[in-house]
């Protein structure tokens, strides 16, 4: 809010942006300096100002706060003659004197002058006092040590700092410089662990400080305008291209022809009902496989066509889950309680065959850091593996169901599995903590957010639930219209941001859903069998592949111009914007 106005210009009085704050500063007058009363120094706007006063047809814009963000603004873009015009003439300051008088103090490096001057711009809440205190105290003492005054530091430390009972460790810490400085240990000057900082940007830390209504925060109206874009392009429910293409001229709206809905190419290499399919991390190559025992690699060329890189055989039973290692050199497969395997995704060889007494595996999975592998067993227990097939650790009771699903988060410290029809346990394998997530309809299949924050899950009530579980455990959203009564039914997030849900369907087509609001915004016809499964391209939003029951892999993009090619080996039937 403004001050009292004073008798020297706007020009000379200081701006908020620390970044352009010393030369303005250097123009403030001596007299507008000593002209401060105690009622100057109090963050209030002029009565005469009209405090009340909005612009805007909806009357929730008050002017005066209109004109002071617009005035920091110009100051932070370098506009500092501009911005002090707009002080000068719309009579409205930055700043109260108070408040640029204090920065100035900062800035100075007068620190004691500065504490008092602290206490008298309006702060009401005492804690925030202290805080802001003990910054700029801290600033005093780390100054006086490089400037090797070791009293004057101790005494700052002991009768300033200590008293104010904030930051007991980082107290202790600056006692410590104090001890190694006086036996030459340290050297305060080079020393990275000093933390020593510059007066700008004390005084940054000290605007995030303090509150709004005493001093307008760093760059306000940027911030205020880039949370109207997060809230239309969120509100926009066909959202999907760079946040570069939103323009501050124009109420911002996409199309349906930014989602990939045109079929742009037919994959046909599978003898039987394509099950799974998932792309890469860097979205090169894409995955499938199928009730025909094979396994295919394919590979996302520079124009955005997919041509079949690998055959990979060797699985006696049907495989249902596929894994891509961090790095996306290598590929974990896993068949129908069937053994393990891990490819080379370069060569296409089999690196080796993970088994287990006997028993099958139904999921598998791999940790961040590409050295462990996690699989599901049959005897519903967990195991993980060394790359050589060593069982490194195995956790037996109830862990796991057959679902093909194994989650593992970012960290590597928890494991999701649905350990009951209705159950899904979210494991920290090292911890031994526990906790689940309750439906109260079977669970047929789950897929985990790309930053492991979200769980999406496929219930048999033909309902798709969006799980929050980076914290507390809560129910989102929930998304309904596709069907399913019988099959295993695998849906994805997807688009930018992933900002979309996708999933298939028993009815042969691919259901597409915004993610904030719920809506169902497109389904995507083609297909003459069940959907089993989809995935996005986590490179490319526009790229959508799904697998079906009529042995064929479906790539979804945009409507564009038919794609031209020489190949002499076809991998598939290719579409102009959708037709054949």
């Amino acid at each position: 809010m403004g001050g009292v106005e004073d008798d020297e210009p706007p020009s000379k009085r200081v701006k908020v942006s620390s970044g352009a704050l010393i030369g303005l500063l250097n123009g403030t007058s001596h007299r507008e300096q000593a002209s401060c009363s105690l009622s100057d120094l109090m963050a209030q706007p002029l009565a005469s100002q009209g405090k009340d006063e909005v612009v805007g047809s909806k009357g929730v814009v008050k002017k005066v706060e209109l004109v002071r963000i617009i005035a920091d603004a110009l100051y932070s873009l370098g506009y500092k003659y501009t911005g002090a015009h707009l002080e000068e003439e719309s009579g409205i300051p930055l700043q109260s004197s108070g408040v640029n008088l204090f920065m100035k103090q900062i800035l100075d490096g007068k620190w004691d002058d500065s504490v008092v001057t602290l206490h008298k711009i309006g702060l009401m809440d005492e804690t925030i006092v202290k805080l802001a205190s003990f910054l700029i105290l801290e600033q005093k003492f780390l100054e006086l040590l490089r400037g090797e005054k070791l009293m004057d530091a101790l005494n700052t430390l002991r009768s300033e700092i200590a008293p104010l009972c904030i930051n007991n460790d980082r107290v202790r810490e600056l006692s410590f410089y104090i001890v190694s400085q006086s036996q030459n240990v340290l050297d305060i000057s080079s020393d990275q662990e000093v933390r020593f900082k510059s007066r700008e940007k004390l005084l940054e830390e000290l605007q995030k400080l303090l509150p709004s209504t005493v001093i307008i925060p760093e760059r306000r109206l940027v911030h205020l305008l880039e949370q109207a874009l997060d809230l239309q392009r969120d509100a926009c429910r066909f959202h999907n291209s760079s946040v570069g293409e939103m323009s501050l001229f124009t109420d911002h709206q996409c199309g349906k022809d930014k989602i990939p809905s045109q079929t742009l190419q037919i994959l046909q290499e599978h003898s039987d009902e394509v099950w799974f399919l998932q792309f890469s991390h860097n979205g090169k190559y894409l995955a499938s496989s199928s009730s025909d025992c094979l396994v295919i690699i394919w590979e996302v060329k520079l124009d955005g066509r997919v041509s079949l890189k690998h055959r990979l055989s060797g699985h006696q039973k049907p495989v249902s889950c596929i894994s891509w290692s961090p790095d996306d050199q290598q590929l974990l497969t896993c068949g129908v309680e069937d053994a393990m395997r891990r490819w080379d995704v370069t060569s296409g060889e089999c690196l080796h065959i993970y088994g287990k007494n006997g028993l099958g595996f139904v999921s598998c999975g791999w940790a961040p850091d590409g050295k462990r592998i996690f699989s599901g067993v049959t005897d519903k227990s967990i195991s993980m593996w060394d790359l050589e097939g060593r069982e490194v650790e195995c956790w037996k009771g109830q862990r796991t169901i057959r679902i093909s699903d194994l989650g593992i988060t970012r960290d590597g410290k928890e494991l999701i599995t649905v350990c009951k029809e209705t159950t899904i346990l979210l494991f920290g394998w090292e911890s031994q903590s526990e906790k689940l997530i309750e439906e109260s309809q079977n669970i047929v299949s789950f897929t985990l957010s790309e930053d492991s924050k979200f769980l999406l899950v496929s219930l048999s009530n033909q309902e798709i639930h969006l799980w929050n579980i980076d914290d507390d455990i809560n129910l989102v959203a929930k998304f309904k219209g596709h069907k399913r009564s019988r099959f295993v039914l695998k849906s994805c997030f997807g688009g930018l941001h992933q900002a979309f849900i996708a999933s298939g369907s028993e009815d042969s087509k691919v259901y597409i859903w915004h993610r904030v609001s719920g809506e169902l915004v497109l389904t995507l016809s083609g297909h003459s069998g069940a959907v089993n499964c989809v995935s996005w391209n986590p490179a490319n939003p526009h790229m959508l592949a799904s697998a079906s029951d009529d042995r064929t892999i479906r790539i979804w993009g945009l409507n564009r111009v038919c794609l031209n090619h020489d190949d002499k080996h076809s991998n598939g039937t290719y579409h102009c914007n959708g037709g054949t």
